[in-house]
Order: C-alpha cells, then structure tokens, then sequence
C-alpha cells in the first residue's frame, strides 16, 4: 500500500475532502434506557427494568445492567460534551457534522451483557434491546443500521433471534459482547449462533469495554489507574478471542462467517499474526483444521480502526495496514460519541493512498455489512 503525501485531488483537480467519499461509521454506540427497554421486556423483567430506571446512572455504569468494577480516581480534565445519544434524530445530526453517511449501531449498557449474572435476564435483555432498537432507531432513520445483540449466557436464543431478524436489511451483523466474557468465542457452544449467521448472512462483530473482572483477560486488578486497564482491556479482550477461534477453527468450520474486530486499533493485529505464524511451524499438529498460517486466515477477518494509533510518524500507521493488508480488511470506526471517539478527518487526513482512503473510510465496511454504495 503506497504512501501518498501530494494533496489529495479529485478528478476535476479539487481537493478531496471527507464530503467527496462514502463514510461508514463501523462503530457509532446508542444509549438504552432501561425504562424504555421495560416496554419490550416480558414479565417480570419489566418490572426490573422500570426498577433499575430509577437508579442514577452513571457513564455507561448501571446497576443490573452493565455492572463494571472499576475504581477510578475522579480527576478533573477530559471531554466536557454531552456523551450519550438518546433518539434517532440527535445521532443523525452528530454524525452529519461528522460527514458521515452510514453507521452501524452498537449499545453501550449491553457492551457488559456478558457479565449479567442471570442468564435469563441477559437473555430478555438482548431480546427487548433489539426490538427497542428496530422500532425506535431503524425505521426511524435509514442510514443507521443495527447490530443485533445476543446473550453469549444463552445462544440458543441468540440464534432464535438472528433467524427471527433474517431479511430485515436494518440489523447488518451480530454483536458478540466480549468484557467478562466467562467462555470465549471459539468454544463450540456458541456454533448455534455462528451457524444462525452464516445461514442468514449476517456477519458476527466482537466488541469490548474497559473492565476489571474476575475473567480471562480481564483480571486487570493489579493496576492502579485506567490508562493501564484501558490500554490493555480492549486488545487484550480481541486477541483472546480471536485465537480461540482459530484454534477451533471457527472460519474453517463456518467459511461463509464474516468475522470482525471492534475497538481494539489494529497494531495488535501484524503483532499475534506474526506470533501464531511462528507457533504454527513447530505445533500445526494441534489444530488440524488451520490448512494454512494463521496469518491468511486473520487477513480475511475484518478491524475497525478506533482507537487509531497516533505514532510520531503518520506514515508508520500505513506502514502498520500493510502487514494485515489493511487497505482491504479496516473499517473507519469512530466510537461516537463516547470520550475517546476519533474523528473522521483523523483517518482521512492519514497517508493512504487514494484509493486506500476510500476502502478504508467506507468501501470495506459496505462490504463487510453488505451495505448499497451510492452511485
């Protein structure tokens, strides 16, 4: 992937702007209230929810909901705005500010779903999360579409659910939450779920969150300060999952699966391929179903970018891509509008080639999503 550092023109000799592209925003995160969600609960979890409305909430921290054990010291400093969206309405003119065109929405109290003590309500509350967010965000506003939330406690029912969304274009993939994850994703117990997505075309999308907690590789208590936990949670959280896959050989076992990864930036990525490449020469015998290094096989699987790394040298970011062939597999990812979002001109404003930079801020995440580009 060439570098270009030459302003960025069109073919009439203009410069490109963020305006001039097709801009998917691979991970934009709506905010679920739980008395909302009690409309679409069955009983007693309606009540529970209309309970747990009353409680203050606090950032993406909601007894019952999204329990998070963090102790944060409350240091003053940081993004002063607003960092929720509660309607349709409000998210679209966020991101036309933004120039983005299509986004992909992701929770924020069911980011923890995994750590949901009771199976049964982790289950309702996926459940009521996706009819909430079919009938109060989708149809409201076509250029959102929705990641359809399963319980990992019970994917049986995640797998129900896919099937009962199949053919509706709102829900473009499935999210798989990761934070306290007690059994990761390439355990066979969740190929209800991958085979629900694969019949029905949707592809599955890991997601993490910061949090310290009592599971593989959340067990962060050692450190004492969010920069450390949120350093490590979220890649940490990617590369656990991801080679538990592999070594079961969930995209052996699924080939029609799309696989992506949110939330975690991509220099992980050129890092566990190169480290399993090598494994793989002494110990292919383990895993019989890898037919190839398990580099190829992560280079079909799909990034989102955020948070993009931020080297003294731009050009080291491209660099980066080449060796995960990044121009083909990343995905623009924003995180609006939690306090650590990138912007989109972040991205744009990077060396990529031309046409990188369009597959990159839209292209490939179309793809992925099977999302229409304008023509």
């Amino acid at each position: 992937m060439a570098t270009d550092v030459s302003p960025r023109e069109t073919g009439g000799g203009r410069r490109e702007t963020l305006a001039d592209l097709f801009v998917v925003d691979a991970d934009v995160h709506v905010h679920e209230d739980p008395g909302e969600l009690a409309e679409y609960a069955d009983p007693p979890w309606d009540v529970a929810l209309r309970e747990i409305a009353k409680v203050e909430e606090r950032y993406l921290d909601l007894p019952g909901i999204s329990p998070r054990a963090e102790y944060r010291v409350p240091f003053p400093g940081g993004s002063n705005r607003r960092q929720i969206v509660t309607s349709a309405r409000e998210l679209r003119g966020g991101l036309d500010a933004l120039h983005v065109n299509h986004a992909v929405l992701f929770p924020d109290h069911l980011l923890s779903l995994a750590m949901v003590r009771d199976p049964e309500f982790a289950t309702t509350l996926a459940v009521a999360y996706n009819r909430w967010l079919y009938e109060r965000w989708l149809t409201e506003e076509p250029s959102l579409s929705g990641a359809l939330v399963i319980a990992p406690q019970n994917p049986i029912a995640g797998a129900e659910d896919i099937r009962r969304y199949a053919g509706r274009r709102e829900f473009v993939c499935v999210y798989l939450p990761a934070s306290g994850l007690k059994i990761l994703y390439g355990h066979e117990l969740y190929d209800p779920v991958y085979e629900a997505a694969a019949e029905t075309g949707l592809p599955v999308v890991i997601h993490s969150v910061e949090a310290v907690y009592p599971a593989f590789p959340f067990q962060l208590e050692q450190f004492r300060t969010s920069l450390a936990v949120h350093a490590l949670a979220h890649p940490l959280s990617m590369i656990a999952n991801l080679v538990s896959m592999l070594e079961t050989g969930v995209p052996i076992r699924f080939p029609e699966l799309k696989i992506g990864f949110m939330e975690a930036g991509t220099a992980w990525v050129p890092f566990l391929a190169n480290r399993l490449d090598k494994e793989y020469v002494e110990r292919r015998r383990e895993v019989p179903l890898l037919q190839e290094t398990p580099s190829r096989t992560m280079r079909r699987f799909f990034y989102g970018t955020q948070p993009v790394e931020e080297p003294e040298r731009r050009s080291d970011v491209v660099a980066q891509f080449e060796l995960f062939d990044g121009e083909n597999q990343a995905m623009f990812a924003s995180d609006w509008p939690h306090h650590d979002f990138d912007h989109p001109q972040h991205v744009f404003g990077l060396p990529f080639a031309p046409e990188a930079r369009r597959k990159i801020m839209g292209l490939n995440a179309a793809r992925f999503f099977g999302l229409d580009v304008p023509g």
